[in-house]
C-alpha cells in the first residue's frame, strides 16, 4: 500500500505554493513556540507525557513516576480527534471519500507537528467505542495513525459518535494539549457544546468541519445519491427539485451558523474543508486566525 504521509506530501505541494506552505509552517511554529525550562514543581506522571521530563531521583525516593513541571511549560502535544464512523465513508463536496480528507487534514497538521520537533497523538472511534493511539514524534507514527484511521473508518458498522469521542477526552487527557476535532457537519448538540465547554478550560481547540457532498444531484449527472447510514436512495423524483434543494440548503446554513455562533462564543478556530485542493489555505486562514487570538505570545492559548 502507498504510504499515506507520501500521498499528503504531494497533494501539499501540489496545490499549495511555495509562499502559502512557508506561511503555514511558520503560522504553526508561532502556535507552539517558547518552552520555558523555569522550574515550577513536580505533578504524578500521565499517560502521554515525555519520559524526559521524569523526574528520575523524585521518582525513585516516592515510588511512583513523577514529571517535573516548568512554569509556562510550552504546550507541545497535539491531539488529533478524528470520527470513524460510518458516515466517513460518504463523499465530500469534492465527490471524494471524507475519510481521504480527514487523512489529508490530519497529515498536512502532522507533518507540520513533527517539523517543529512536537508530539502528536490521536483518539478516534465511533459509537462502539473510542480508542487513543500513543504519542508519537516520527513519520513512522503519523503513518501509522493515517493508517490507523484508514482502516476505522472502513471497518466501521456503526455510526459516529462525536459527542462520545469528546467525552473520552474530557475524561482521559489531563494534560494540556491543542486538541484538532475533525468531524463531518452532523448538527452539533447541547451534549457537544458541555463537552467543548470542558476541554475549553484545559485544553485549545481548534475544529475542522469536512463540507459534505450535496445530496441531491441534478438529473444530467446520470447518478443517486445513497445514505451511508440507512441505505436507503435519494428518489428520482427528488433529484434536481429546486424546492426541496432550497429547503435542505437552508437547513445546512441555519446549522453551519449555530456551529460558528457557538464555535466563536468558546474561541474556539474553526475551519471548513471542502477539497483536498483548497485544504493548505483553509487550514493556514484557520492558524493566522488562531494566531491573531493569542496575539502572538509565545505560550498563549490558541
Amino acid at each position: 500500500m502507498p504510504s499515506l504521509i507520501t500521498q499528503v506530501k504531494s497533494k501539499l505541494f501540489l496545490h499549495s505554493s511555495r509562499k502559502s506552505m512557508h506561511a503555514l509552517d511558520g503560522a504553526h511554529a508561532s502556535l507552539l513556540r517558547g518552552r520555558s525550562l523555569d522550574f515550577e514543581d513536580l505533578r504524578k506522571y500521565e499517560y502521554g507525557d515525555q519520559v524526559r521530563d521524569i523526574d528520575w531521583r523524585a521518582t525513585a525516593r516516592l515510588g511512583t513516576p513523577l514529571v517535573k513541571r516548568s512554569r509556562a511549560m510550552r504546550m507541545q502535544t497535539v491531539l488529533f480527534v478524528v470520527d470513524t464512523g460510518r458516515s466517513m465513508t460518504a463523499l465530500a463536496a469534492d465527490e471524494r471519500p471524507k475519510k481521504d480528507l480527514a487523512i489529508m487534514a490530519a497529515g498536512a497538521l502532522g507533518i507540520l507537528t513533527l517539523r517543529h520537533g512536537d508530539d502528536f497523538t490521536t483518539v478516534y472511534g465511533d459509537a462502539s467505542r473510542a480508542r487513543r493511539l500513543p504519542p508519537g514524534r516520527s513519520e513512522g507514527a503519523l503513518e501509522h495513525a493515517l493508517r490507523t484511521i484508514s482502516r476505522a473508518t472502513d471497518e466501521s458498522t456503526v455510526p459516529n459518535d462525536r459527542d462520545g469521542l469528546l467525552s473520552y477526552v474530557t475524561r482521559t487527557v489531563s494534560r494540556r494539549m491543542i486538541v484538532v476535532v475533525i468531524t463531518d457537519e452532523a448538527p452539533i448538540t447541547s451534549e457537544t457544546e458541555r463537552m467543548l465547554r470542558r476541554l475549553r478550560v484545559q485544553h485549545d481547540v481548534l475544529w475542522l468541519t469536512l463540507r459534505d457532498a450535496d445530496p441531491v444531484l441534478d438529473h444530467a449527472t446520470g447518478r443517486i445519491r445513497s445514505d451511508v447510514d440507512s441505505s436507503w436512495d435519494v428518489p428520482d423524483f427528488v433529484q434536481g427539485d429546486a424546492a426541496i434543494v432550497r429547503q435542505l440548503t437552508a437547513q445546512a446554513q441555519a446549522e453551519e451558523a449555530h456551529l460558528a455562533e457557538t464555535l466563536k462564543r468558546l474561541e474556539i478556530g474553526h475551519a471548513v474543508l471542502e477539497a483536498q485542493e483548497s485544504a493548505v489555505p483553509q487550514l493556514l486562514r484557520l492558524l493566522h486566525g488562531a494566531l491573531s487570538r493569542s496575539g502572538g505570545r509565545s505560550n498563549a492559548r490558541v
